[in-house]
């Protein structure tokens, strides 16, 4: 009896691709994420991501806020301060600055002319209910370290500090949001700053796979077609971790124009920001002069300019 019971687990525990329907668009994931994942309150105990709020669905996708369930207290925009957004745990600014079609026209056009970008921002495990002030101030900051302790929004734990461009989330995500910036940037190869890794990794050990976690991993795969193999213990980051791109399933646009130098095709390619670890200054995929220059060995990528400032990095000064 009891081998039959696990069988039977084992067989609903794994996801057809073939069965799966991944949302094509950002507006359809909200939708979905609303209905098959976050449509009861299994979720409750952790509550929205920054701040633990609860919340009530209203229409579609959107929801409103209960700050009195989590002491929230507005910081300056009331009227986001009211409701929860989706958040992307790895922005779209981010993602969307190592693809091509953002350095022609920015967000509106990849979602018209990259479809891998269109996979990276409607991917359900990208996607968490947030109150929408906090969203907003985040914008698109890495995640870090902030020094200060004096509280923005009331109990909410989560601090953004605007000067640094620095968001730290609450302590009970942290675990979360570092497998799932892993998965995100695994999955569509993006490249990550040394010191963000760092960071990551350590919350990662820290803050261990919650049974919500693996919950919501089981729902999302159920869609999706495939798991986040950070969260069930199939792939582990490290320093010396090279992507897997497995998302990386339709063509990527190439420019036409002369290649740049074969030492930093790779990277330049990526519209990555790119820093010399000579010089420590950095070089932006556009307007800056030395960006194919960098020879690979003293190559060093940043998702961000905060990020590689954060780094020690300065801009290099014929950027214009």
């Amino acid at each position: 009896m009891t081998r039959l019971l696990l069988s039977f687990a084992l067989a609903f525990s794994f996801i057809s691709p073939a069965l799966a329907a991944p949302p094509a668009s950002f507006d359809d994931a909200k939708v979905v994420a609303r209905e098959k994942i976050y449509n009861d309150q299994t979720h409750s105990a952790l509550g929205e991501l920054y701040c633990g709020c609860q919340w009530e669905w209203v229409g579609r996708s959107g929801g409103r806020l209960d700050k009195r369930s989590c002491g929230y207290q507005t910081r300056k925009q009331e009227e986001r301060a009211q409701r929860t957004e989706w958040e992307h745990i790895v922005p779209a600014w981010t993602f969307g600055h190592q693809r091509q079609c953002w350095q022609k026209g920015g967000r509106s056009f990849c979602e018209k002319d990259d479809p891998v970008f269109n996979a990276m921002e409607a991917n359900l495990f990208n996607l968490y209910p947030a109150v929408g002030e906090v969203n907003g101030d985040r914008s698109n900051f890495s995640y870090g370290m902030v020094a200060s302790n004096a509280p923005q929004y009331g109990q909410c734990k989560t601090k953004v500090d605007f000067s640094e461009e620095v968001a730290e989330p609450r302590d009970e995500v942290k675990g979360m949001v570092a497998r799932t910036t892993f998965y995100m940037f695994d999955r569509y190869g993006l490249n990550m700053s040394r010191q963000q890794q760092q960071l990551l990794m350590a919350w990662n050990k820290q803050y261990p796979v919650s049974a919500w976690e693996k919950q919501r991993d089981q729902r999302i795969a159920a869609i999706m077609g495939h798991h986040n193999p950070f969260v069930t213990g199939q792939r582990t980051w490290t320093l010396d971790y090279k992507p897997v791109g497995d998302g990386l399933v339709s063509p990527v646009p190439t420019k036409t124009a002369k290649a740049a130098p074969a030492a930093s095709a790779q990277v330049a390619a990526s519209g990555a920001i790119i820093g010399n670890r000579n010089s420590q200054l950095y070089h932006l995929p556009s307007g800056c002069p030395g960006y194919s220059q960098v020879s690979a060995k003293n190559q060093v990528s940043f998702a961000s300019e905060a990020e590689a400032q954060a780094a020690g990095y300065k801009k290099a000064g014929n950027c214009r």
